[in-house]
């Protein structure tokens, strides 16, 4: 979790984590990126073989991926 809501070390008072950053392509996940499927498993609340199994079967467009994990989860 952010800004120390997690069992991490709470931040000084008045401190903040700077904003989470966003994938390197908002429409595509690249799966060579370990900072892609970071993003990318815990936007979509799975893990990283997980999203990299769903990433094979449908490819790397973020649309198909939610739908088909979303499908997947039903």
């Amino acid at each position: 979790m952010r800004n120390g809501t997690s069992d991490s070390k709470p931040l000084p008072e008045g401190r903040e984590l700077p904003p989470k950053k966003g994938p390197h392509d908002p429409t595509e996940i690249n799966p060579k990126m370990a900072s892609d499927i970071h993003y990318w498993a815990e936007e979509f609340g799975v893990s990283g073989p997980r999203l990299h199994e769903a990433i094979r079967v449908h490819g790397t467009h973020v649309s198909k991926v939610r739908e088909a994990l979303k499908q997947h989860k039903s």
